[in-house]
């Protein structure tokens, strides 16, 4: 070893080689647990695997820079030197750049201080004037709320062209969009979804066909943090004329589908003694569930403090805005509410902060309660329970909890107990995305891989295409996957064959977390920064 990099690098023999040979051996376990981490299954989530090797990373250079400033025997000047160094870059660093976001796999991005942030841009919108929106009409094309027409991932009345090298998709408009991970509710040619722009949550009808904006509904609230993001997550459920949004920080609202003027309003951390402080610690990630319509309720997850039972559901008539149930004693999660028929009893499934329930819908009775794993405040729940009739639940999430089938077996008494068919934290590692089912089989982005699963058994039969934390609706016998990085693809929805991409296209920029639409031939994509439109080619 040279002179050079003998006082570069700890010495393995001669002077100082106990104190070298220790500082080899930590800097040897850095690295080595870095590789583990990265090409083992160590958490069963990329992200976590990432945040812990960066961990790592910084240790490992801070023990070799204290070796070099304490033991390495260099002149004073060169340690001084090498501090300073160390500071300016610092210093320089956070003069011109600010940390903006994560990625799904938790990898940072960082941005220039001047840049001024997406949705602050947009705060002047421009407003078609007059009326003429009509949300009470509604047609077969619909697309009326979270996860499509039956909230399951599906659009089964629209055969899309499997070719788009012949017939590409074709742009209708592309235009920049306020902050926020709602997406995209279609009913009669208008389009529904919220953002943020500047200090205002917005409800915003568009027109689908044009991107114009047709009427904005605005409440004075800002969500934004660091990891989770800037703006609203959940998304606009359109019914009889009227639109129901929840924002992010709890705000549920009715508005009337022709003007975007207030029916009813109610604030849910005021009415649940929730401080916005105590949100913040409870939910930090934001009220992202999508309001449920059957009957005449409208239902969301209702929460509550520390301290004392939450909410786990609440229930208001929908013309009203009265409350009329509460049901279930768990913490809230990212989760939105579902309709069922289990067993021949109507019930609304939800998965709660550490478990999966199902209410009676008329009364908000829990039924059921299956434990699940999860924080809100940390690995939070936001996979959907999918109903499989006549008497099964399928269950999914990220975090290395994985896919669990569950199945009730009544008790005598209206209520039921669970009991696990099977359970697999291998498969259907759905992170910020839900599943979608068809003819036995399940498909899924577990973990940012597109996956296909034996639904009786959890049995996999493939997985491949790195979308990373995108989202999918099944088409038909076809898969629109949007990756995370705003690229839409078309992949064959069969067992008998790895993802089977038929055809792709850039549609958006940026990191595209939302789930989009399908209204007729006409796809809706948005993130946090643009929204678009295209025409997509249909069969025959």
């Amino acid at each position: 070893m040279s002179q050079k990099k003998a006082h570069l690098l700890p010495p393995l023999f001669g002077r100082g080689k106990v104190f070298g040979r220790i500082v080899w051996l930590l800097l040897l376990a850095a690295i080595g647990g870095i590789v583990w981490m990265q090409t083992a299954d160590a958490f069963g989530d990329r992200g976590s695997a990432n945040a812990f090797s960066m961990m790592l990373g910084f240790l490992a250079v801070v023990i070799w820079l204290l070796w070099f400033l304490l033991a390495s025997g260099q002149a004073w000047w060169k340690r001084l030197g090498l501090i300073a160094v160390l500071v300016a870059l610092g210093y320089g660093f956070d003069t011109f750049y600010r940390f903006e976001d994560v990625s799904g796999n938790f990898i940072p991005s960082f941005v220039s201080r001047s840049a001024e942030a997406p949705d602050r841009l947009l705060d002047r919108l421009r407003t078609a004037a007059g009326g003429g929106v009509d949300l009470q009409t509604t047609t077969a094309e619909d697309f009326p709320q979270f996860l499509g027409p039956g909230r399951d991932l599906k659009v089964d009345r629209v055969r899309l062209a499997r070719d788009w090298e012949t017939t590409a998709p074709a742009p209708v408009w592309r235009q920049g969009i306020g902050a926020g991970w709602s997406g995209f509710s279609v009913v009669n040619g208008y389009a529904l979804t919220m953002e943020q722009r500047g200090e205002e949550e917005l409800v915003t009808c568009y027109d689908a066909a044009t991107g114009e904006v047709r009427w904005t509904h605005s409440t004075t609230a800002r969500y934004e943090v660091a990891i989770a993001g800037t703006g609203p997550r959940a998304t606009p459920t359109v019914h009889e004329g009227i639109v129901y949004t929840q924002g992010a920080t709890g705000i549920l609202v009715a508005l009337d589908g022709a003007t975007g003027e207030v029916v009813w309003q109610k604030d849910l951390l005021a009415e649940y003694g929730m401080s916005p402080e105590k949100e913040a610690v409870e939910l930090p990630y934001g009220r992202s569930g999508s309001p449920l319509i059957t009957g005449d309720l409208v239902i969301v997850p209702g929460g509550g403090p520390a301290g004392r039972p939450p909410v786990s559901l609440v229930a208001f008539d929908k013309r009203t805005g009265e409350k009329v149930w509460e049901g279930g004693d768990q913490q809230i999660s990212c989760s939105s509410p579902a309709y069922a028929v289990l067993e021949g009893v109507p019930q609304i499934l939800i998965v709660n902060e550490s478990s999966a329930s199902g209410h009676a819908a008329a009364t908000g009775k829990v039924l059921w309660r299956h434990e699940r794993e999860g924080r809100s405040n940390a690995n939070a729940n936001v996979s959907q329970a999918v109903a499989i009739p006549p008497n099964r639940v399928f269950l999914s999430k990220g975090y290395a909890l994985g896919a669990e089938l569950i199945e009730l077996v009544p008790r005598g008494d209206g209520t039921f107990d669970t009991e696990t068919v099977w359970q697999d934290s291998r498969v259907m590692r759905t992170k910020l995305t839900n599943v979608a089912i068809k003819d036995g089989y399940v498909y899924g982005l577990s973990d940012g891989i597109l996956e296909c699963i034996e639904l009786a058994t959890g049995e996999r039969r493939w997985k491949g295409g790195r979308y990373k934390h995108g989202q999918i609706l099944l088409v038909g016998d076809l898969l629109l996957v949007l990756a995370e990085s705003g690229e839409m693809f078309l992949v064959e929805a069969t067992p008998n064959a790895k993802n089977n991409v038929l055809g792709r296209f850039q549609a958006i920029e940026g990191k595209t977390w939302n789930n989009f639409a399908l209204y007729g031939s006409k796809l809706l994509v948005r993130n946090g920064e643009e929204a678009a439109c295209y025409e997509l080619p249909l069969a025959g």
